[in-house]
This record gives structure tokens, sequence and C-alpha cells, in this order.
């Protein structure tokens, strides 16, 4: 069994690449955790000498393709941890350098040290983001973590290992329900919701009504925000996808949605044909249009109509609407699954308890009241698992007969299969929905500089 995590190395503020990879290599090849350097093992590169070969690999990238290595990602570490007593630090290491070699599929150089400073057994595998060929880096792709952790669970079954049966930290079954308490990030999605509703014209009008609000913003490739009672600034990438920058910019699309369209077009103008005009140049006012205007987002707009066959905006608007009703009615489906596979694991660990602590539970009770005390403090854990579990089973509706294990497994297979189905048609209706929603801004600006171009005119003539 092994739990496998995926992270970007970066180049740290104030240091140069070379000493960002000794810093990280030297961490991972410490000999007091890697039993004096018996538990290193390496793919095309010297463990000693790595640093020095990744950065030499960066060097040639910009030789072979004659473009600059751009990013400050320099490297990609896998933690992959074991559970305690079920592998031998040599077998993890072996491991480690399957999965790697798997995963990069032989493109990167890397190296594997396996830790036996805790209690359980974990490797830290760096890989160069550079390929062997120096040609491209590695893609990280958006689930590219869950891509890993597959993969490390493939290869843990092969070799006879048991797997991690994961579920989500939001998902997972609690013994105690608390109320939900007051946060500052619920306070921030509140605040950023309340001004969605409000409209803002564009994202500059959105940040300056954050402001108002008394938000400090930090910009950067991450943008981040500070209330007047925070103490530190907060992405707003890590409240959620639906608070990134993306994701706001599309709800302040939608919520601002205008009849530009109407404004502009005439009777029986091709809204394609329109479009194309103004990427070929032609019309009045090309040119400051062309200045005030991405002439590359107009080309993707222009090629994503001829794609869909969209003639008028009239069928964009049906169309991304209904590209967006689809992915929420998908979403809807999907966690509506998620939650009753979450009812069926808690239901199912609830009968488990039952019959264990049954015994336990039937002999507290026949014992006289004098005794009952010292027996609980023996037993509390398996009494507090009975009570819970017989809890639970009274929560049910009335007449409702409580299911077997065996109903329960069945019925989260189906589920799960279901919910597997409806993902990977959620994601590409989720792809479709940003493509459309992009299309229709990109429309949505076009169309208004025409109507601004014919205001301005109007006004020269007064």
């Amino acid at each position: 069994m092994a739990a496998t995590r995926l992270i970007a190395l970066h180049v740290n503020k104030g240091k140069t690449v070379a000493q960002c990879l000794n810093e990280r290599l030297d961490y991972s090849q410490n000999p007091v955790k890697t039993e004096k350097g018996e538990l290193i093992s390496s793919y095309a590169c010297d463990p000693e000498t790595a640093a020095m070969e990744f950065l030499l690999s960066k060097r040639q990238y910009r030789q072979v393709t004659g473009q600059e290595y751009k990013g400050n990602i320099i490297a990609y570490q896998i933690r992959q941890s074991f559970k305690p007593g079920e592998i031998t630090p040599e077998e993890a290491n072996r491991l480690g350098y399957e999965l790697a070699m798997r995963f990069t599929k032989g493109n990167h150089a890397f190296t594997v040290s396996t830790h036996t400073d805790r209690a359980h057994i974990h490797n830290h595998i760096i890989f160069n983001s550079t390929t062997l060929d120096y040609s491209r880096k590695f893609k990280n792709f958006f689930f590219s973590g869950i891509a890993l952790q597959r993969l490390s669970d493939i290869v843990c079954f092969e070799h006879g290992y048991s797997i991690i049966e994961r579920k989500p930290y939001a998902d997972r079954t609690k013994r105690t329900e608390y109320p939900k308490r007051h946060t500052v990030r619920n306070e921030i999605r509140s605040v950023l919701d309340d001004l969605i509703r409000r409209k803002p014209k564009d994202w500059e009008d959105f940040l300056r009504l954050l402001a108002e609000e008394g938000y400090e913003i930090k910009r950067g490739k991450n943008i981040a925000i500070k209330g007047r009672a925070q103490q530190r600034f907060v992405r707003l990438r890590s409240l959620g996808e639906d608070y990134t920058e993306e994701a706001l910019k599309e709800k302040i699309s939608r919520a601002n949605v205008r009849d530009f369209h109407r404004q502009t077009r005439q009777p029986g103008i091709d809204l394609l044909i329109d479009i194309q005009n103004r990427a070929l140049g032609k019309g009045a006012g090309y040119e400051r249009w062309a200045k005030g205007f991405n002439l590359k987002q107009t080309a993707k707009t222009l090629l994503f109509l001829q794609q869909h066959d969209i003639h008028s905006y009239e069928d964009l608007e049906r169309m991304t609407n209904e590209a967006v009703t689809g992915a929420d009615q998908l979403l809807a489906s999907i966690k509506d699954k998620d939650a009753r596979i979450k009812e069926i694991e808690a239901l199912r660990q609830h009968i488990f308890d039952y019959s264990k602590t049954r015994k336990i539970y039937l002999e507290y009770k026949r014992l006289p009241k004098a005794k009952k005390a010292e027996f609980y403090e023996l037993h509390r854990a398996e009494i507090e698992l009975q009570e819970a579990a017989r809890a639970a089973f009274d929560q049910m509706p009335d007449g409702t007969k409580l299911p077997t294990v065996k109903e329960l497994n069945a019925e989260r297979s189906s589920l799960i299969r279901e919910r597997q189905a409806e993902y990977a048609e959620y994601r590409k209706v989720k792809a479709d929905r940003t493509e459309f929603l992009r299309a229709k801004q990109n429309a949505d600006v076009i169309l208004r500089r025409q109507q601004e171009e014919r205001d301005e005119k109007t006004q020269e003539k007064i």
C-alpha cells in the first residue's frame, strides 16, 4: 500500500537553479535517512552529480530547440509512502524505481532515495523536468497526480501489496459531526459571490470593487487577497475550483451578459462573416480596432464558430447555455452519487462495528449497575462503537430494512462504475463549456467595440 504525491520543484527567490537543485537532491540523499546511501538508485544520471547533469540538460534544451527555458520549474518530486511493516527498504526502493520509470516512460533522468528515518518507509523520487533528448519539458497535466497514484496502485498490486482505497477529505466518514465553523475562507467566498451579483463590467472593475471592500490585492501568477482582519494573503485558487481567476472571470461574463448583439447586428448580417472581416482587416477603423483587441483571440473565436457551424449570436448564446446546463447537470449527478457512496461506506462501517462489538456490549448491559463503570472504562472504545452503530440504525426511515453488506457492496460498485462513466463525460462537457464561454466572451467584446465605433461616428457627425 503506497500513497503518492507529485510536487513541482521551483527556483526559490534569491537562489540560482544550481543551488536549488543541489539542496533538493542533498536532502533526498541524506546518508542518515538512506542507510548511508545504500538506498539510493538512479536512471540516466549519477546521484552524486545529478544536479549538474539536470542543469546541463536545460542548457542543451536551449541549443536544441532554440527556445529559452521558460518558467521556474526545475524538476519534479514524487513522494511515495508505504504502510508501516508491509515492505522492506530495498523493495520500496525497487518499487520507486519502477514507478518512476513507468511514469516518465524512460524519457527523464531521475534519482530514487528511500528514507527509513520514520515509522513509514517512503521514497523521494526526483526527476528532471527536461527530457533526455533535450527536445521538450515534462507537461504537468491537470490530472497528473491522479494518474500517478493509479500507476502506483498498479505497481503495488502487481507485486502483491495492498491498495489504498482513497476518498477526498471532504467525503471521509467522521464519527462525530460538528457544526460548521465560521472561517476566513468562507467569508472571502461570500464576499466574492456578492461582488459577482453586483455585475462588474470586467475583471479590473471586479478587483476595484474588491479593494473598496477593504481587501489588499497581490497580483502575480497566482493572485492573492488579504482582508483587514487577515494576517496572511489567501490565493484565490486555494478557495476551490469555483473561485480561481479563470472561474471568476467566467462568472463575471455570465453575470454581465448584455445584448450587444441586438445593438450591433443589422438584419441579415452573419456573425461569422462579421468577425472574419475583422480578422482579415476589412472595414473602416480596422487599425484602431486591432490595437485595442487581441487578434489571436479573434482568430480562435473565428475558428471555433467555423468548427461548430455557428452563424448567429442567438445560436452561440443558445449552445453556450446548453453547454453550461449540461455540465451543471452532470456535476450534480456526480455529487449525488458521491453522497450516496459516502452513506453506503458509513453504513457498512457501522454494520461491521456492530457485529464486532455486539458480544461485549451485551455483556456490559447484563452487568449489575455497580460493575458497569469499571467494565465501561475497560471497553470504552468497543461500547462507543456499538452505541454509534445503533444510533445510525435508529436514524433509518421507519419500515426500512437494514441492507446486508453484500447488498451495500453491490450498490457501491454499481455507483462507482456509473460515476466513473459520468465523470469521463463531465471532463469533456466541462471543456466544451469553457470553450463556448470563451468564444461568447470574445464575440461580446468584438460586437461591443463595433458599437463603440458607431457611437463615435455618430458623435462626430453631431
